[in-house]
Formats: C-alpha cells, sequence, structure tokens
C-alpha cells in the first residue's frame, strides 16, 4: 500500500491560531473555556470559541506568503462567512508548511477534500429577520454561499487545485471521514497530494438548542458546572456532564511517498491507515461493537498490532456514556497492554470541535509525536476505567512513534486513524 505522508498542516482554534501557538497550548495545558458566548444571540453557558477574527489582520500576519496569494486571499475572503475566513487561514498555514508555493505536483493531481456539514447554518440563522423584512436584498452570492461547496472552490481558486473535489460529512467523525478519504485518493493512485480541510463547527442558537434539549451538552441549567468554565470539561472523569462546544478549523496537506521524495518535502508523520464502520444505530448512543471494531479495522490495514500501539487520541467528549463506551472499547482493543498505553483527551483544552475534530485532533497528535510531550487530562480526577493509562494534570515529556486518533458521529459513524512519527524538525512543540 502506498506511503501517505503528512507534509503540513494548519489550525485556528480557541488555543491558537496557529500550529505553534496551538502547540505550546497543548504543552501548556492551555484551555479555550470561557462562560458565555461572543454572540449576543447565543444560548451557551460555557463553549471555547475563536471569537471575533480579525481576518485581514491575521492574513497579513502571515508574512511569508507570496504576495499574490496574498491578494487573492483578501478578495476571496474578506466579505466570506466565518468559516470560509477560518478555512483559508488554516489551508494557507498547511499549504505554506509543506512549501508548496516552491515546487508542487501538477494542479490535476491535486486533490481537495472539505470536511464538514451543516456549516452555514449560522450565517444563515442570522439572514433570517433581514430576509423577512426586505426578501429582495439578499445577497447574490448567497445562492453560493449557503452551499458546503462554497469551500470547494474557494479554497480550490485559492491553491490552484485542479483534481478531484468534494465534501464529507459524518457528524462528529466528519473530520476523519475526511482524512480516510483522502488517504484512500492517494494510495488509489488518483491523486499525488490532496488538501483536506477541517471545517469549523459555526453552530446556530437553533443548533445549540437542539443538542441542549437532547441532553448532549454539559454545563448547561442545572448541571454543576454551569457557572465553572474552567471545571465544566471532564472527559473520562466520574463527574463528566456531556461535552462542551468548541470552535476550530484545521488542514492537513496529505502526499504520497513518491511525490514528497521528488519536492524533498519533510514529512511530519506517516497515515499509516484508517477506517470508517458502522454500527446500524440511528439514535446518538455509542456502540462498542462499532469503537471496537474502527480500531482494530485501522490497525488491520495499517499492519500494526495493537501490541505497537504507544498513545490513543481518544474521542473524549466528555459525555457520561460516551466516555464509558469508549473507555472500555480502548481497554479491550489494547488488551494486556491497556495499562501501558497513554491516552488522552484533546477536547478537554480545545472543546468539541464536532465537523473539524477529526483534523484538529490529528494535527495535535502529530504535535505532540513532534514535539516529544503528551498534553495533559483536565479536570480528571476520578477516571470512569481504572485500568487506563490517562495522562495526568501536566503535560510530560514521551517519545511517541506510533498512535490511534479516534472520532465517533451520530447515526452510528465509528472511525479511527493509525498515525506514525516523521523525522522530527523541532518546528511543532
Amino acid at each position: 500500500m502506498n506511503a501517505v505522508r503528512i507534509t503540513g498542516m494548519g489550525v485556528v482554534s480557541s488555543i491558537g491560531t496557529d500550529v505553534p501557538a496551538f502547540a505550546a497550548s497543548l504543552r501548556a495545558g492551555k484551555a479555550g473555556f470561557a462562560r458565555g458566548s461572543a454572540r449576543p444571540d447565543a444560548v451557551l453557558p460555557v463553549a471555547a470559541e475563536i471569537g471575533p477574527l480579525a481576518f485581514k489582520e491575521e492574513l497579513s500576519r502571515r508574512v511569508e506568503l507570496p504576495e499574490a496569494c496574498q491578494r487573492v486571499a483578501l478578495r476571496l475572503g474578506q466579505r466570506a462567512p466565518f468559516p470560509v475566513q477560518v478555512s483559508i487561514l488554516a489551508a494557507l498555514e498547511a499549504w505554506q508548511a509543506a512549501a508548496l508555493f516552491g515546487t508542487r505536483p501538477e494542479p490535476e493531481r491535486i486533490a481537495l477534500v472539505v470536511a464538514g456539514q451543516n456549516t452555514t447554518q449560522n450565517y444563515q440563522y442570522g439572514l433570517i429577520s433581514k430576509f423577512r423584512a426586505n426578501p429582495e436584498y439578499l445577497s447574490p452570492r448567497y445562492g453560493l454561499e449557503f452551499l458546503e461547496t462554497n469551500q470547494v472552490g474557494i479554497l480550490s481558486e485559492l491553491l490552484g487545485i485542479r483534481g478531484e473535489g468534494f465534501v464529507t460529512g459524518g457528524a462528529s467523525a466528519t473530520g476523519n471521514v475526511g482524512l480516510i478519504k483522502g488517504m484512500q485518493m492517494i494510495q488509489a493512485g488518483t491523486a499525488d497530494l490532496c488538501l483536506v480541510a477541517g471545517v469549523v463547527a459555526d453552530l446556530s442558537p437553533m443548533d445549540i438548542q437542539g443538542f441542549q434539549t437532547m441532553g448532549a451538552m454539559g454545563a448547561t441549567a442545572g448541571k454543576a458546572f454551569a457557572d465553572r468554565p474552567d471545571l465544566a470539561c471532564r472527559p473520562f472523569d466520574s463527574r463528566h456532564e456531556g461535552f462542551i462546544y468548541g470552535q476550530a478549523g484545521a488542514c492537513m496537506v496529505l502526499e504520497s511517498q513518491a511525490s514528497a521524495s521528488r519536492r524533498s518535502a519533510h514529512h511530519l508523520a506517516t497515515l499509516r491507515g484508517g477506517s470508517i464502520v458502522l454500527d446500524g444505530n440511528a439514535s446518538s448512543d455509542p456502540n462498542l461493537d462499532g469503537e471496537m471494531r474502527a480500531m482494530l479495522v485501522a490497525l488491520e490495514r495499517a499492519g500494526v498490532a495493537p501490541s505497537e500501539v504507544q498513545y490513543v487520541n481518544a474521542h473524549g467528549s466528555s459525555s457520561p456514556l460516551g466516555d464509558d463506551t469508549e473507555a472500555d472499547a480502548i481497554g479491550r482493543v489494547l488488551g494486556e497492554r491497556a495499562s501501558e498505553v497513554w491516552v488522552n483527551a484533546t477536547k478537554g483544552l480545545a472543546g468539541h470541535c464536532l465537523y473539524s475534530a477529526g483534523v484538529v485532533e490529528a494535527v495535535a497528535v502529530v504535535v505532540q509525536m513532534q514535539g516529544g510531550f503528551l498534553h495533559p487530562n483536565r479536570n480528571l480526577e476520578d477516571p470512569v476505567h481504572k485500568s487506563l493509562r490517562f495522562c495526568g494534570p501536566r503535560a510530560f515529556s514521551a517519545d511517541i512513534r506510533l498512535a490511534l486518533s479516534n472520532s465517533f458521529g451520530f447515526g452510528g459513524i465509528n472511525t479511527s486513524l493509525v498515525l506514525e512519527r516523521g523525522a522530527r524538525d523541532g518546528r511543532h512543540g
């Protein structure tokens, strides 16, 4: 099977608007949670939001970008919806990190996967009152901007991508689904390089209320940590109450080994394998068998035994049933080595980033492997599974070569990635 290299990464999140800042926050155990929301009409008690994004200033801060690219990015993004602006910034960072403004494959051999669904909900919600008052004043661009494919068009124009391009969805597993589909295109030989963009989840007040009504969110009225944003997100702790919403967009450049070698591109990690398996479940409940199969199939496809895994970046959403089920699944997959393999959950710092979570957390895995550390599990005081080796309250040095990264989504969608560290270059962490 063709090796798939990770040669570039970018991220915009509540704990850092580029990869170095994100890495520093992971190492410091810095969380992005705050009480309330930056939006006056939101119904959020606690969230990890990016906050107001000064797109033009963030773009100009990236001084090493070619001037022509900066002009195109400003034209495409200055008046674009918030999720598009985040994707542009993350994509440019990943593209630059992969040295693609220099040598790159032919545009027809470059693919694009936009991992995101329902990404225009808040944008549409914000226009409803104006539309009702004056329907004829709806922007002519709305017919493009409410479609998920707007991100495909903008990123392909910005970066000159002319190969395959499409949108993927998988609820909270969307990011991993996108990475797996990008990997499969490269392995099939239909692309030499693929940009995978995990799109920020910009939830509308209606979306947020829906999650709260079904009992999925933590820190809501009547729950113990509604007034304590610093304590509300607690993956795998017995006092977990539900997921805490986070915002982040992240991008990864996946590349065939042959293409990376031709360009003399440094590879940060190898995406050894991945799996998407269904458990035939229309509810929001997790499924032990589905989660186990996702990890085992990913390992099998990667040619890796469970005994070789050194670290698991867990889905770890801070929901009681979800955490309990995943902890049990990890323990069964790792077997006798469960007490030797480190486990942490990036959602404990950045929140649950929903559609982009898989890409955000894959970036976190690579950052930690490259930096030689593992980030802490905040608020983990009484683990729900005593036989697992959870990371503690502070970051520590760790030499991790091989890791699993899990993402599970409503609709019975279970995914897992197998990531192997590349040569360290000292840039991340």
